[in-house]
């Protein structure tokens, strides 16, 4: 496979274990090139991805020195990747949670639309905790509210394509978005920018801690993240942002066409 001069793969990592490597191997199978951003992991995951480095110039390892989260991870690879003259990042999680099969169909519908922010609608197999579903369905309705309707099928799923610039625009208008808040906001403040939204489909697997699923939410901390997300969203959309979503979406609704767009 020709490596992609302007798309990347980009996999935030800390302490998924050797899951890691299969799934940056299985990610090779579909795209190049692959990069894999080690946030301050303790557990030596990032070592056989460094073998395979060194030996693959399809993949790279950036190493953060300390943790900073899940978005902290995505803003150091996506830097580097404008640095190194990529225009798009698809990212996805560590523990093969996400379908490296359809990185293509992805990144090809990332190109026809190179100004959309490709997101993920995740379908769920039946082992996925019912709690979970019932956390994103809060999500999506919070996420309707504070884009004032459709646009975000799924603001939690992490299997996206990234307009690069686009996306340190959006880190560069918020002091969050560095951890468990990260997918929500991002996707978000991307909306409330004008990046057209493109929803697409893809299968979400929830692995057992004995099949290398790995999860680093605190209950209590991270929730406290997401309540302080949504009151900083929602507090801003009532005080200056809705009249400026209201005439995104009156400009794009009938004649030029809807900003968003969901495929079965």
């Amino acid at each position: 496979m020709t490596p992609s001069a302007t798309h990347l793969v980009l996999i935030p990592s800390f302490n998924p274990g050797p899951i890691l490597l299969a799934t940056v191997t299985e990610a090779l199978r579909h795209w190049s090139p692959v990069w894999v951003v080690d946030d301050g992991s303790t557990d030596g995951s990032a070592a056989a991805v460094e073998a395979l480095a060194a030996r693959d110039p399809r993949v790279r390892v950036i190493v953060r020195a300390r943790n900073g989260g899940k978005g902290a991870a995505v803003q150091t690879g996506a830097a580097a990747a404008l640095a190194a003259g990529f225009t798009h990042v698809l990212t996805m999680d560590a523990d093969g949670q996400h379908p490296a099969a359809r990185i293509a169909e992805f990144m090809r519908a990332s190109m026809e639309r190179p100004d959309a922010l490709v997101l993920g609608r995740p379908v769920f197999g039946p082992e996925a905790p019912a709690a979970r579903l019932h956390g994103r369905k809060l999500s999506v309705w919070l996420a309707r509210l504070e884009i004032l309707g459709a646009g975000i099928d799924d603001p939690l799923f992490g299997f996206r394509v990234y307009p690069a610039a686009g996306l340190q625009r959006a880190f560069a208008s918020t002091r969050g978005a560095r951890r468990f808040d990260f997918d929500h906001e991002i996707a978000v403040r991307m909306f409330w920018a004008g990046v057209p939204t493109l929803n697409l489909p893809a299968a979400c697997r929830y692995r057992a801690k004995n099949e290398g699923g790995v999860s680093h939410f605190h209950y209590v901390r991270d929730n406290l993240v997401l309540i302080q997300l949504h009151v900083r969203l929602l507090a801003q959309l009532a005080l200056w942002r809705w009249p400026s979503v209201l005439r995104r979406r009156r400009a794009t609704a009938p004649a030029g066409g809807p900003p968003v767009k969901s495929l079965p």
